[in-house]
């Protein structure tokens, strides 16, 4: 892909991903009847876990869906899924006290090798 692409998208990603974070680790202190995110984080661990399985079970089908047929729907209801996906986890770091700096580094330390080098050099 184009470098000066990859450089707009970063552009993009960076600031909605950091004001997210922010976002949702502002509502760890708000009052679960104001929003979505502090009752999920005020359901604790277990509860947005849940959430989180059904939203990942949510994605895969709108990717089973989207591989039968790929048409503006199926790619919209995708790409839905995966918004909500990567919500909910991000919910799951905050309620676990977690950063997610650290998790970005780690994946950051990961691309500095291959994969599958990757996965068998993790402890079993």
């Amino acid at each position: 892909m184009d470098e000066r692409v990859n450089k707009d998208k970063q552009e993009i990603i960076e600031p909605i991903l950091a004001h997210l974070w922010q976002t949702i680790a502002a509502r760890k202190t708000a009052s679960a009847g104001d929003s979505y995110t502090a009752q999920l984080i005020a359901n604790g661990v277990a509860a947005t876990g849940r959430k989180l399985n059904e939203e990942a079970v949510e994605m895969l089908m709108a990717a089973l869906a989207l591989e039968k047929q790929r048409t503006d729907e199926t790619e919209e209801q995708f790409v839905k899924e995966a918004a909500d996906l990567l919500y909910h986890f991000l919910v799951l770091l905050a309620v676990c006290d977690s950063d997610l700096t650290r998790v970005l580094d780690e994946l950051k330390q990961r691309t500095a090798r291959s994969g599958l080098a990757e996965k068998a050099a993790r402890k079993k």
